[in-house]
């Protein structure tokens, strides 16, 4: 039980890749703070913040279900406050929410932007500042990022730069803290999939069935996020790291029990070469 006792805090949890990163920390003994907007099921993407605490309950953690929408700073402040007067601390961050929109500039609402730049941009920023005080406390404090390497290719500008810029920030952000609180120490690091991953973004907004087929499983970012959050901080901080990369310095190599389709092509992932 590496992560017995350990609270980590975890944004946009209620589905998708912020579950599974969730679920693989509570089989470890992990307290998990699910702080996610969803206190209702939405048919096309599934999943609240009840339904995830009861499956993580189910493996054998202990769970925190809180409303919290990061665009709004006393949001924020009160998921923290609830963390911290349910479970004492806050050991780990993973900064998973995330807004998307693939869309070049002129068809790139305002609203579209702002909704991004809101949560992507904005909301990491002060989920991580009103976090790392208490991250401060903990012996094994990580920050890790659901974010690429900035890759400056034009060909991941031209078609939806709004967006692009929205996650290049983060991994700044990360970056930064890694240099701005390497002497606490608290660990920050960026991670991102090599290949699509099968999560309602991608069902509904990139690729309808036919890309989900051609996805990994999010239990492959649950397996690296774990790998990478129980290495000491002082020794494993300012990294981008890609989960197979992580799995293969982990002694994971057989990587086709992740794929929705085993045996089929995968489709790559944006920002890598």
């Amino acid at each position: 039980m590496l992560f017995q006792n350990k609270t980590v805090f975890i944004t946009g949890a209620s589905r998708g890749i912020g579950k599974a990163i969730a679920l693989r920390l509570a089989a470890e003994g992990a307290n998990i703070v699910i702080a996610s907007k969803s206190t209702e099921e939405n048919p096309k993407l599934g999943g609240t913040i009840f339904s995830a605490a009861k499956e993580i309950e189910n493996v054998g953690g202990k769970a925190l279900p809180i409303q919290c929408d990061i665009r709004f700073e006393e949001q924020i402040e009160n998921a923290v406050n609830q963390a911290i007067s349910t479970f004492g601390g806050i050991d780990i961050l993973v900064n998973n929410a995330s807004a998307i929109s693939l869309t070049p500039t002129l068809q790139t609402e305002s609203k579209r932007f702002d909704l991004m730049h809101d949560i992507n941009v904005r909301g990491t920023f002060l989920v991580s500042k009103h976090c790392i005080p208490h991250l401060a406390k903990s012996n094994q404090a990580h920050i890790l990022t659901l974010s690429p390497p900035v890759n400056l290719d034009v060909k991941w500008l031209y078609g939806h730069v709004a967006y692009t810029m929205s996650k290049y920030n983060m991994t700044m952000m990360a970056l930064a803290f890694a240099e701005e609180f390497k002497k606490i120490p608290i660990a920050s690091n960026t991670l991102w999939p090599r290949t699509t991953i099968a999560t309602a973004a991608v069902k509904n907004l990139l690729g309808g069935d036919a890309l989900m087929q051609m996805s990994r499983k999010p239990e492959i970012l649950a397996d690296a996020a774990f790998y990478i959050l129980q290495q000491e901080p002082k020794n494993c901080s300012g990294n981008n790291f890609i989960d197979d990369e992580v799995l293969k310095t982990a002694g994971i190599t057989d990587l086709e029990k992740y794929a929705v389709t085993p045996n089929q092509p995968l489709f790559p992932d944006m920002f890598l070469d």
